[in-house]
């Protein structure tokens, strides 16, 4: 069962279940009306005609159909009025005011469905373009780096949240930044989008990494509000073959792929969040390591290894890694949200997941 949806809207999808229930629900109204006709004069069944405009209604979003429906109906109310010639008259008007009232209200739970539909339709269109303007989707080649970012929300109706990431290019070399703002909603997505725009001012023009961490955790503590903070990865990749300077700011260690060996990049020392360094004091460190041909490094946030599968277990992320396919980094993130995806079942994500991929290729 398929119908066309208000302009620019995809078509009404009904899951495989209901349209079985649907049909079951159908059959079992034909055959009330077949059991009328066979009962004889002096009973009648004709009120369960009030159905026909209900489920009608259940499969379109055009108020059309059930009031069509309803007409058939009416029509059919009439039909079995002349067959059971036995009954009165209130009990035939009786069945035609119910099949009426059924009629209305169901056209009309169709307009307000499809008008509630149509804003929501709207508000992911905007949402979409937000995202789109937020989270800009990084070239797949900077140089020797072959990248892939995937973000997944964990409500089916949200498009962006409190994760982010962003990739430069700089006169210092490329920049990444990922990270998970603390909260969720629209003061979570507010927070995101202050970091992302001091990120990708400063990263042209701090050279120290350590240093543009500090400036981000200034931005978050100068904002007014309840004090949110947010944990992130920052790395830089300098032109050449030099060593990749790496920045952790409280965030899950990103994740080196090396041959069939994952190894967890921790950093030297530990970190508060970004928009906390004032109750710590001191500043971020800096960690660095050496890129090899090959290697492929995995950002993710807690989104990721706090999934819980069968018994409430968490995806063991630097576990599974290693053998997942070992193809380009799209490839990788592709097959590991689909990992992800099957050891948390139906019951899907609990929190927002961001992950990103730099794979080195000279």
């Amino acid at each position: 069962m398929r119908a066309d949806r208000p302009d620019g809207m995809p078509p009404l999808r009904l899951p495989r279940r209901t349209r079985l229930l649907l049909v079951c629900a159908f059959l079992l109204l034909v055959a009330a009306v077949v059991a009328d006709l066979v009962t004889g004069p002096g009973t009648t069944l004709s009120p369960v005609l009030a159905v026909a405009p209900v489920l009608a209604g259940a499969t379109t979003r055009s108020a059309r159909v059930p009031l069509a429906a309803g007409g058939l109906a009416v029509v059919a109310v009439g039909l079995l009025e002349t067959t059971n010639t036995e009954l009165s008259t209130s009990v035939h008007l009786t069945a035609l005011i119910t099949v009426l009232a059924a009629t209305l209200a169901s056209a009309a739970n169709v307009v307000l469905v499809a008008a509630r539909e149509r804003e929501l339709f709207e508000v992911r269109t905007v949402a979409e373009a937000a995202q789109r303007a937020l989270l800009r989707p990084p070239p797949e080649r900077l140089g020797p780096l072959r990248i892939a970012v995937r973000y997944v929300a964990a409500a089916a109706e949200a498009r962006i949240g409190g994760d982010l990431y962003a990739v430069e290019q700089t006169g210092y070399g490329v920049r990444i930044l990922l990270g998970d703002v603390q909260g969720h909603g629209l003061p979570a997505v507010e927070t995101a989008a202050d970091v992302l725009g001091v990120f990708r001012a400063a990263a042209r023009t701090e050279a120290d990494l350590g240093r543009l961490a500090e400036r981000l955790d200034d931005a978050l503590a100068a904002r007014p509000g309840e004090g949110r903070f947010a944990t992130a990865l920052l790395l830089s990749v300098p032109p050449g073959r030099e060593p990749v300077t790496l920045v952790n700011c409280g965030h899950p260690p990103p994740l080196l792929r090396r041959a069939d060996r994952v190894t967890a990049l921790t950093p030297p020392a530990p970190a508060p969040p970004l928009g906390l360094l004032g109750l710590t004091g001191g500043g971020y460190p800096t960690g660095r390591f050496d890129p090899r041909p090959g290697d492929l490094l995995l950002l993710h946030t807690d989104g990721v290894t706090e999934a819980r599968g069968t018994g409430g277990v968490f995806y063991p992320l630097e576990e599974r890694l290693p053998g997942l396919p070992a193809g380009s980094p799209a490839d990788l993130l592709d097959a590991l949200l689909a990992d992800v995806g099957a050891w948390v079942g139906a019951a899907g994500l609990t929190d927002d997941a961001a992950l990103l991929a730099i794979r080195w290729e000279w």
